[in-house]
């Protein structure tokens, strides 16, 4: 197997290459990819239709790619939900969405639990910390915004000061926006999990095993052609790397670090006794949790390469690891003692329009799920339950959700793409710069990004 840099892979028990030993020459439904989306797809559709034959293909190991190496967050909301929700228009279907999201994360944990993947799951919700004083304001008008819309205490609350302090002891901390829809996993033991439990079941997994291209009745490999009547590509931030898909997803970098395992004492003074994952309002994201052997994964984001460029593994001595590094010990100074034992990266994807999709074509068999701008742990199971029910035909409740068919244009061709990517990672560094000098909004470079990333 592949080492794909992470600390989750690094920590396995048993990591394996899940493999079923028969080549399927032709097959119901062909799914490409066998991260999340792809694995939770087939294992809905096997439950729902036993009878179908199903194969999965994955060009390495399963969750080689960031749902093996993500930073652990089972978040119940997606990226546009908080854009839904700010349209008088659209604040019911984004309202359902939300509720969506929140049920997934228990979707989740009780899934895993019923297959008896220990993927470490916890549902400790998530703290999104005020490090300047006015982003507290501001989480005071979002959270009467979302009691307004029929959301309460339970969902959403704010937490003083003094609280936010008793649950993260971070530098700056002026409160907080806490959410109990959210928990933490550990990545690769749910992506192994999964495969193993999907094969188990009857469906043909095949790793390392590389999708040159696909059209409607057939799939072509490194190792053959498969004929197969659906096709559903689950490719996230890989799919650039199959003939005809070019320019649909953006590849990004998340690069993440984690911690040696902190003793009792420094957790006294960092907190997070409930394991919550834990972030702040900055647009140059970062996302951090407390794993099951006490240790700080922590991740931000790491940018862009021309030309869609994918380098499926990130050098640990890259220099945006060392930023990150400095990133984690700047919000809990007692970290300068301790060690970062691992520091790893890789690509996640993201549709032009900044939102994900789930498409199918019943005519011609094809379909899609994906594009969930880094927050794909919880997504990509919705995805996948939406998915299933397009391509069985029915009409549910998730089939009418705002993702269904809400295709993308092609993102621009390059150079435009590139310096496109390098003016939202300016105006992100810009408006972050500018909001903790001044401790107010940044109306120009933060309007600016806003425009960029809708």
């Amino acid at each position: 197997m592949r080492d794909n840099g992470s600390f989750w892979f690094a920590s396995l028990d048993d990591s394996e290459d899940i493999a079923s030993p028969e080549w399927p020459e032709q097959v119901d439904v062909a799914i490409i990819g066998g991260g999340y989306t792809g694995l939770w797809t087939a294992y809905y559709l096997q439950k729902a239709r036993p009878e179908l034959s199903i194969a999965v293909f994955e060009a390495e190991h399963f969750g080689f790619g960031a749902s093996g190496r993500n930073g652990g967050w089972c978040m119940g909301t997606s990226h546009d939900v908080e854009h839904l929700l700010q349209q008088p228009d659209r604040q019911p279907i984004g309202v359902r969405l939300a509720r969506e999201m929140q049920s997934t994360v228990d979707e989740i944990g009780r899934v895993s639990a019923s297959l008896g993947i220990d993927c470490h799951f916890h549902k400790g919700g998530n703290l999104t910390v005020a490090t300047r004083s006015f982003q507290l304001r501001q989480f005071e008008d979002e959270v009467r915004h979302l009691h307004k819309l029929g959301f309460d205490e339970a969902d959403f609350r704010l937490l003083t000061p003094s609280e936010s302090c008793d649950r993260v002891g971070m530098t700056d901390n002026f409160g907080a926006l806490y959410t109990s829809h959210c928990a933490v996993i550990h990545p690769a033991r749910l992506a192994q999990g999964l495969a193993r439990s999907v094969k188990n079941a009857g469906v043909n997994c095949q790793p390392n095993t590389r999708v040159l291209g696909y059209q409607s009745g057939q799939v072509a490999t490194d190792r053959g052609v498969v004929r197969a009547g659906r096709i559903l590509r689950a490719t996230e931030g890989f799919t650039e790397t199959i003939k005809g898909c070019e320019r649909q997803v953006l590849p990004i970098y998340s690069m993440m670090i984690s911690t040696e395992p902190l003793p009792n004492s420094v957790w006294a003074r960092i907190g997070l006794a409930g394991r919550e994952t834990f972030a702040d309002p900055r647009r140059v994201v970062i996302y951090g949790q407390r794993t099951a052997d006490d240790r700080i994964a922590f991740g931000g984001r790491g940018g862009y390469y021309y030309g869609s460029d994918i380098k499926p593994i990130i050098d640990s001595d890259h220099p945006n690891l060392d930023a990150i590094s400095e990133t984690l010990r700047s919000l809990f100074p007692v970290l300068r003692d301790y060690k970062v034992t691992h520091r790893w990266g890789g690509p996640l994807g993201v549709h032009r329009h900044w939102r994900p999709t789930v498409e199918f074509d019943a005519d011609t068999g094809l379909g899609s799920a994906g594009g969930y701008v880094g927050e794909g742990v919880a997504a990509s199971n919705l995805a996948a339950r939406i998915l299933t029910d397009l391509v069985l035909g029915e009409q549910t409740p998730l089939t009418d959700l705002p993702w269904v068919n809400d295709v993308s244009r092609r993102w621009e061709a390059e150079p435009i793409r590139f310096f496109g990517t390098k003016a939202v990672e300016f105006l992100a560094e810009r408006g972050d710069a500018s909001e903790w000098q001044r401790n107010q909004p940044s109306k120009v470079w933060g309007r600016l990004f806003d425009v960029l990333t809708r």
